[in-house]
């Protein structure tokens, strides 16, 4: 990989590690309710890719899931565990994709996993362990469990996205209106001070918006399937494991997030195991799918 493409992808895992930082930012400091943050975040990924919504995607109904999962589900999630978990866990815990995705692939797609993959899978659980067991408060390890169920719910989105015939832009132009219809209804019942609270956060919530949509979804996403489409996935995959180091990195550099015994030794075992499984051979479930940045 030349230098200039290395250097590109750095900036894209960058990218995608400040998402999280920034979405901390967001739910926690300004206080915006975490459902209406995911919702007016798919709403303004769909109006910039609106062109990307026709010809209506076959099928309609799958594709709508993947984008779903893939998408507003996932990341209200995330943001519902970010209101109490640090950023930095929250990078370690959201590698559970990778495990899970290949056990998404035994069940769905006939995958076979040998002693190693295994392996992987083992380390990259008790890493997650590690984290979730070393929180000092329940609510900041109720947290991390929804950004378990966040990652799980990416993972099963990644291996339906195998069935799909669908172009990158068009999947995150889905993903956009998926998500708004539905996250938006969801905020209005069960949130409250919306509308304050974006208010009182003033133009420092709009900077995150237009960073986690444009930034994020639309610049970083496009880059990345950029890349793939230039270089071997065996090449890209693994190198995206520097994004929850770096989120890591930046969590203790701009909010003070503290680097405790158990997050640092957590996340060693996990990428170690993620590493070792993206590695490996598979057939069923490409590399890309396995793991990458919360775009």
């Amino acid at each position: 990989m030349p230098l200039r493409d290395f250097l590109i992808l750095v900036g894209v895992c960058l990218v995608w590690a400040l998402n999280v930082v920034v979405s901390k930012f967001a739910v926690g400091p300004f206080e915006i309710p975490p459902v209406f943050f995911a919702g007016i975040r798919s709403a303004l990924v769909a109006i910039v890719l609106l062109p990307w919504l026709r010809p209506l995607p076959a099928p309609l109904g799958r594709t709508v899931l993947v984008a779903l999962l893939l998408g507003g589900a996932s990341f209200a999630l995330l943001f519902i565990g970010l209101r109490t978990a640090t950023a930095s866990s929250a990078a370690i815990v959201s590698l559970a994709s990778a495990p899970a995705a290949v056990l998404f692939a035994i069940a769905l797609l006939g995958e076979r996993v040998r002693w190693r993959r295994a392996l992987g899978i083992l380390l990259a659980l008790v890493g997650i362990g590690i984290v979730l067991v070393g929180q000092g408060r329940l609510s900041a390890s109720l947290g991390l469990l929804v950004v378990a169920i966040s990652a799980l719910a990416g993972a099963l989105g990644s291996v339906l996205l195998k069935k799909l015939s669908i172009s990158p832009m068009r999947l995150q132009a889905w993903s956009g209106l998926s998500g708004m219809i539905l996250l938006l209804p969801l905020s209005a019942i069960t949130e409250s001070g919306q509308i304050a609270a974006t208010a009182s956060a003033g133009w420092n919530f709009v900077a995150v918006l237009l960073f986690s949509a444009l930034v994020v979804s639309v610049g970083a996403h496009t880059v990345y399937f950029w890349l793939l489409s230039r270089h071997d996935v065996n090449v890209i995959a693994p190198l995206t494991l520097m994004n929850p180091l770096l989120t890591v990195a930046l969590g203790a550099l701009l909010v003070q997030e503290p680097l405790t015994v158990e997050l640092l030794v957590g996340a060693a075992v996990a990428i170690l195991g993620v590493l070792v499984i993206v590695l490996r051979p598979s057939k069923r479930l490409p590399k890309d799918l396995l793991f990458r940045g919360r775009a």
